[in-house]
């Protein structure tokens, strides 16, 4: 086994890339203590992180089984779900949006792509690099950026949701993960918001989380298409965490009165209480 950099500066503070003790070839990236990737080299299809497995049934159910997708992800890490992506859609053209640099350089030298990979990285804010690109240019844009272990207030916003709305094709899917504990506060406001671009939106949650006993990883999927809510219901169910799909009635039940946020009262997502990434 390749003996990894030791704990490396970055733009976010500095990175450890740690061997993942149970998994040959799998390694885990962190940014000041915090998990933020899990990559097998040996198997780019294996999703560690339960959230992350999450947004890959919802990459699953895009399109038709192996079809190639294009695909903007805004937060890039350790390129987990390009190279998900890569691996079952073979062809697809992804775009990647990592402001962090530096952290793209230690991931490119010491944790390639799969070859014949077809993915761009580019540095730059999310939602800046999201305003050039083209109106219906991607069939799914994944949201999971962090500064820190929080998500950035701009990109929790009505104004946000409108341009991964516009930027998707007709039909196309926008999954986002939404960081947060109880009361859910943050999360039902992020339901609010994603609702005023977006016809139809689901969740994608632990019980624990959704019941507001712990902090987590809620995954929010939105399109302006009729979601595939019972196939993701199934794959959620077989995990080894299984999570339930949150929609309709119950979604408006979670979301009670929660306003949309408007840019000029966004909030960074909450930050995780002591202990939580402790593995």
């Amino acid at each position: 086994m390749r003996t990894p950099p030791g704990p490396t500066p970055v733009a976010g503070g500095t990175a450890e890339l740690l061997a993942d003790a149970d998994r040959d070839g799998a390694w885990m990236l962190l940014v000041d203590g915090t998990p933020q990737s899990h990559v097998d080299l040996d198997d780019p299809a294996h999703l560690e992180f339960e959230y992350v497995r999450r947004m890959g049934h919802v990459l699953d159910l895009a399109a038709e089984p192996g079809a190639a997708l294009d695909v903007v992800h805004l937060g890039g890490g350790a390129l987990t779900l390009p190279r998900y992506v890569a691996t079952t859609r073979p062809g697809s053209r992804q775009r990647v949006v990592e402001i962090d640099e530096p952290l793209t350089g230690l991931v490119r030298d010491f944790l390639p792509l799969p070859r014949h990979a077809r993915v761009r990285v580019r540095a730059a804010d999310a939602r800046e690099a999201l305003g050039t690109m083209r109106t219906a240019s991607a069939d799914v844009v994944v949201t999971d950026v962090f500064a820190g272990a929080r998500t950035p207030a701009h990109l929790t916003t009505a104004e946000f949701a409108a341009e991964v709305a516009r930027v998707l094709r007709p039909g196309g899917v926008a999954v986002a993960n939404v960081a947060d504990g109880p009361p859910l506060r943050f999360a039902r406001g992020q339901v609010a918001t994603l609702r005023t671009a977006f016809r139809h939106v689901c969740l994608l949650a632990e019980p624990g989380t959704l019941r507001g006993r712990r902090f987590g990883n809620l995954v929010a999927v939105a399109s302006d298409a009729e979601l595939p809510l019972a196939d993701l219901s199934r794959a959620c169910a077989r995990d080894p965490m299984p999570s339930r799909v949150v929609d309709g009635g119950d979604l408006d039940r979670f979301t009670g009165n929660a306003r949309p946020v408007p840019d000029a009262e966004a909030q960074p997502s909450p930050e995780p209480p002591d202990g939580v990434f402790t593995r």
